[in-house]
């Protein structure tokens, strides 16, 4: 152009900010100073809206000292937009500052300062500003609605979002397509899954944002099953999917080992064409590995057209859950050779697959080189992996030390890692003390009382055992049932412990009744130690066979041809006896059987479990 007036320059400055490519916008506009140019209100509206973008604060705090030399400083659409700048770039004391100064503040600018608080975690100051607002007769619109109720799915704020609902009927809002979608997914955020649905099957115009807020409902709250019959409406309506959709499900099949559903996902997702979506592609590979195919994993992972840190991370975790060590590591490296810098989930999955294959000297060397050679400064996750990783090589007392000598203050997670460890080991004393530094941070967990309760048990020390029982009732502690899932020609099959609600319990019963007795022959003594209840042993016998995995393999072994995989999902812990369990069926039924439990892949083939039975 021979010649380029402010407008000009706005424009192409807009260009690279609307298209994500704020360091270009903010380099054009030094440009545009050295030409002597001179900014208007509109440039600093885009600039600002750049910086916020990319949190580019000290390029936003150059802007406002240059906004406040143009004269602008008092400009309503200014200084809003350096609320909302300061806020996304976390500096909310200065938005706040900034927000009480104003003379005159709109719905847009209260909004702006809600929408700060929300984005930064702070969602009980949102909500108090939203009734400062009230009290200052300003009236909300969609927008303020959406974002209030985001904030209320965020903390699980349940009462506080139906008052909400009801403001949002009265001020005539309930048909927004937006606050509606927003409504359903605070519902299910706070475990109102009937009540979400209702309000989704009442919207009269649904688009795939609706339908994906709904199914992420499902999926959230452990209901899979919903989520994929409502994948299945969803198209039969005409919807087509996103890649959000496809990336909701897939986790949602991943969470349960629902492997035939995500071949069928992979398959709708090729037909969409968005198999090479960067962040579908990462998914796809994360749902492979976590049904224990990690060759097909790897097959997609190395005919990715693009990868990113994630889909490293994805991979070697994927190594890590399944008992590859070597391989998580062999990936690493080709990782740093092909140029691309580790981050701390790296390390995280790095450092976990060395503690689940047993590679002790590995994973102290990678963890002393991670601090001292690359710089990298531990978080607590990295410090759980190293207790983790000495903790299951029986290295007890050690692990104790490393904690003691941490540099910051050691979590409940970490405890509760040595807490399980000492069960593995039947360490009573190291135990005790895990479990009583738990208690101060996390006095409520029902899995640390079960855990120590397992210590006493093994130890014999059933009055111990017995205490810790009343304890739990007193305090209104209650132990999360064991629920395993198990997918049998496209249809996920739930089991509970001591459920006999399927409709094929006869037939199941009847065959662990006939498992049991040949699995004794082949040399079982099942292992009470795992039943807490006061009973018989007869009685903690009947209790120990119906496990949910010894459910859900018996299911298995009656609904599918012979020979072919059974594979399961548990939500908690692998317990001892039915990992030995387990262990035996594989052999004397000539299958594999794969369980994917709380923590890791257990793959199990002629009476071994690829973990070595170091878990």
């Amino acid at each position: 152009m021979k010649e380029r007036d402010v407008v000009s320059w706005n424009v192409m400055i807009a260009g690279y900010a609307q298209n994500g490519l704020g360091k270009e916008a903010l380099a054009l506009y030094e440009q545009m100073q050295r030409e002597g140019v001179q900014p208007s209100r509109v440039t600093f509206v885009v600039l600002l809206k750049a910086c916020a973008s990319i949190a580019a604060l000290e390029q936003g705090k150059q802007l406002h000292s240059d906004i406040i030399k143009r004269g602008f400083g008092l400009d309503v659409i200014v200084r809003s937009t350096l609320v909302d700048m300061y806020a996304k770039c976390g500096c909310l004391e200065d938005a706040r500052e900034l927000f009480n100064n104003m003379s005159e503040r709109n719905v847009v600018l209260w909004t702006l300062m809600i929408a700060g608080y929300a984005q930064n975690g702070l969602c009980k100051e949102a909500l108090a500003l939203y009734e400062q607002m009230q009290q200052e007769a300003v009236l909300p619109n969609n927008v303020t609605f959406a974002v209030l109720l985001k904030a209320c799915a965020s903390i699980a704020a349940l009462e506080q979002g139906k008052q909400l609902h009801l403001h949002i009927i009265k001020r005539g809002f309930e048909s927004d397509v937006i606050v509606r979608s927003t409504l359903v997914d605070m519902y299910a955020k706070c475990g109102c899954t009937k009540y979400a649905r209702e309000l989704f099957n009442n919207m009269s115009e649904r688009d795939v944002v609706s339908w994906n807020v709904m199914i992420a409902g499902y999926a959230q709250n452990g209901l899979v099953k919903e989520a994929l019959a409502l994948h299945e409406q969803m198209k039969q309506e005409g919807v087509q999917p996103d890649d959000v959709t496809f990336v909701v499900l897939l986790k949602a099949c991943a969470s349960i080992a629902a492997l035939e559903q995500g071949k069928q996902l992979r398959s709708d997702i090729i037909k969409r064409g968005l198999e090479w979506d960067l962040i579908v592609a990462n998914t796809l590979v994360d749902m492979y590995s976590k049904c224990g195919c990690t060759v097909d994993a790897r097959e997609l992972f190395n005919n990715m057209i693009e990868r990113d840190v994630v889909s490293w991370n994805v991979m070697i975790a994927g190594y890590a859950q399944n008992g590859l060590g070597k391989e998580a590591l062999a990936l690493y490296e080709q990782m740093k050779q092909e140029g691309l810098q580790p981050n701390n989930v790296t390390y995280i999955c790095v450092l976990s697959a060395c503690s689940h294959s047993g590679l002790i000297d590995k994973g102290l060397h990678l963890f002393d080189s991670m601090c001292k050679d690359l710089g990298v400064t531990p978080t607590l996750e990295h410090y759980a992996c190293m207790v983790d990783l000495l903790g299951r090589a029986g290295c007890l007392a050690d692990a104790e030390d490393f904690i003691i000598r941490l540099p910051i203050q050691p979590d409940s997670v970490i405890w509760r890692t040595l807490l399980g460890a000492a069960r593995n080991y039947g360490h009573v004393e190291i135990g005790r003390r895990a479990f009583d530094c738990v208690m101060k941070l996390e006095p409520e967990n029902a899995s640390d009382y079960v855990l120590l309760s397992n210590i006493y048990a093994a130890a014999g020390r059933m009055d111990e055992v017995a205490k810790i029982r009343k304890e739990m009732k007193d305090i209104g502690v209650k132990k999360v049932p064991g629920c395993s899932w198990i997918e049998v020609d496209k249809q996920v099959h739930t089991f509970v412990g001591g459920d006999a609600s399927h409709p094929q319990s006869k037939k199941i019963f009847a065959e662990l009744d006939r498992l049991v007795g040949l699995m004794k022959e082949a040399g079982y003594t099942p292992d009470l130690s795992f039943v807490l209840d006061d009973m018989e042993d007869e009685e903690k016998e009947i209790a120990l066979c119906k496990h949910s995995e010894k459910l859900a393999i018996a299911f298995g072994l009656i609904s599918t041809p012979s020979g072919t995989p059974i594979r399961i999902k548990k939500n908690l812990h692998m317990c001892g006896d039915c990992h030995n369990a387990t262990k035996i069926i594989s052999k004397i039924m000539g299958r594999d059987i794969s369980v994917m439990d709380a923590n890791r892949f257990h793959h199990f083939k002629n009476g071994v479990c690829s973990c070595g039975d170091y878990w």
